[in-house]
């Protein structure tokens, strides 16, 4: 039974893994602190709403909800409302906030959400706002607590902020300047977490490649690698992002090398043109990125290679577009995140021309998906008949009768199995594939296994 005396908080998460990983975060510290989760926003004492601006849409979503939230606190007049992440580094949304949705109780940013209970007791005990965004000499915590979404895999960052500045992009100035976190520090959390029996971990960073560049030890991405390959029970490592520019010969060596680090490449794209390239800011040319992807299948051949990628960039011709589309074709990614380009305010990108109809846009990203998705079925289809390792999730999303997992190359597997697979390491066949999931059954009910 629910202990009366504490109070119901509920937290809203857009955006990346990062964002659901801070999330995770304050959700332990505000339990710590005691209140209790709700899952329904309307009965919650505590609304906090963890945000992104990295796309247009994901800010309407948040002003939508802020706008649901005013008339909820006129009814609920103790309702406190706290906004982060991204969109509460922006001098806009602030603006917006002071001027137009008072009813915010404390904006916080993305390298002081550890700080969020000092700053709710604070709104409280004050009756007023508190506004504290980040400060880029802000301290990156150590390890903090945390209440994972899953029993099976969890994530743990290991940079904060970006020194790349592309041009369309706004992360290094909502997430700051690059800040590594000390190996030793990584190194035990991972460690906790293979003792409390988490199989794979998840290593976050804005760019993952350049870890350990601003710190004095010897240390970088790979060498990082090789100390958490070691750590016994741990079954799987997968890290994001990775930008290509930064994907050093030592990294894909020590992949290919490791027993632990799964054969995934994320590697963004973003476009296939070097006149696009250029103008993204993003440090390689379409000649680079294949030469890449090639090294990539001849070290760690069996390897899944995703991607994002951007139509629509201002000055983007029909010949650019083309150009993408030919490295898609030629490359073969297993799976892209496509998008139509959004401007995001204070980029140096949002004072381009931007000369290309909306129309135009969609038809772009409608080509696009539809040669993507032809190739990433074809990839698929080459894995009907062949038997691969699963780490069990969980249930089904789609049904709940059935498993759910991903083989090392982050295929999504379904099939049929007991009563008692989740966490556990199974060897399924696959029977029949789709564009985004494979469907099996178990290879062998003896094969099954505990790490």
């Amino acid at each position: 039974m629910q202990d009366k005396a504490k109070k119901l908080m509920h937290i809203s998460t857009y955006g990346c893994q990062m964002n659901e990983h801070d999330s995770e975060i304050m959700r332990a510290l505000l339990e710590e602190s005691g209140y209790q989760w709700t899952d329904n926003i309307h009965e919650a004492d505590l609304v906090v709403i963890n945000t992104c601006s990295v796309r247009e849409h994901a800010e309407k979503r948040v002003l939508g909800l802020l706008g649901n939230l005013k008339h909820q606190k006129e009814k609920k007049p103790g309702l406190i409302i706290a906004l982060g992440g991204c969109m509460a580094q922006n001098p806009e949304i602030q603006e917006f906030i002071r001027k137009k949705a008072p009813y915010v109780d404390v904006v916080f940013g993305t390298r002081n959400y550890h700080k969020l209970p000092a700053l709710i007791k604070e709104a409280e005990e004050t009756m007023s706002n508190v506004f504290e965004p980040t400060c880029e000499d802000e301290e990156i915590p150590g390890i903090l607590p945390v209440h994972y979404a899953s029993r099976v895999k969890a994530y743990v960052t290991i940079i904060y902020g970006c020194n790349n500045f592309c041009t369309y992009c706004i992360v290094p100035y909502t997430r700051g300047r690059e800040k590594s976190r000390p190996p030793k520090e990584i190194y035990e959390e991972v460690v906790r977490l293979a003792d409390q029996g988490f199989l794979e971990v998840m290593l976050l960073g804005q760019n993952v490649n350049s870890y350990g560049k601003d710190l004095e030890e010897d240390i970088n991405f790979a060498k990082l690698l090789k100390m958490l390959d070691r750590i016994p029970g741990l079954a799987r490592i997968r890290y994001t992002t990775s930008h290509p520019r930064d994907f050093t010969d030592e990294l894909i060596d020590t992949i290919a090398d490791s027993e632990k680090v799964c054969e995934h490449f994320h590697l963004p794209l973003q476009a296939g043109s070097n006149n696009i390239l250029k103008k993204m800011n993003r440090g390689y040319t379409r000649e680079d990125y294949f030469k890449l992807t090639e090294k990539i299948r001849q070290r760690v051949p069996g390897a899944s290679i995703t991607t994002d990628i951007i139509v629509g960039f201002p000055g983007e011709t029909d010949e650019d577009f083309l150009e993408t589309l030919d490295l898609v074709r030629r490359v073969r990614f297993d799976a892209a995140y496509t998008f139509i380009y959004s401007p995001r305010y204070g980029t140096p990108a949002a004072k381009m021309k931007d000369d290309i109809s909306q129309e135009a846009k969609k038809e772009r990203l409608k080509e696009l998906n539809q040669v993507q998705n032809q190739i990433t079925l074809e990839i698929n289809q080459a894995y009907e008949g062949k038997t691969f390792e699963i780490l069990v999730e969980g249930r089904s999303k789609t049904n709940s009768d059935r498993w759910s997992g991903r083989t090392r190359t982050n295929k999504i597997v379904v099939f049929d199995g007991e009563e008692d697979l989740e966490g556990k390491l199974v060897d399924v066949e696959i029977e029949c594939a789709r564009t985004w999931t494979l469907f099996g059954f178990l290879k062998n009910e003896q094969k099954k296994r505990n790490l």
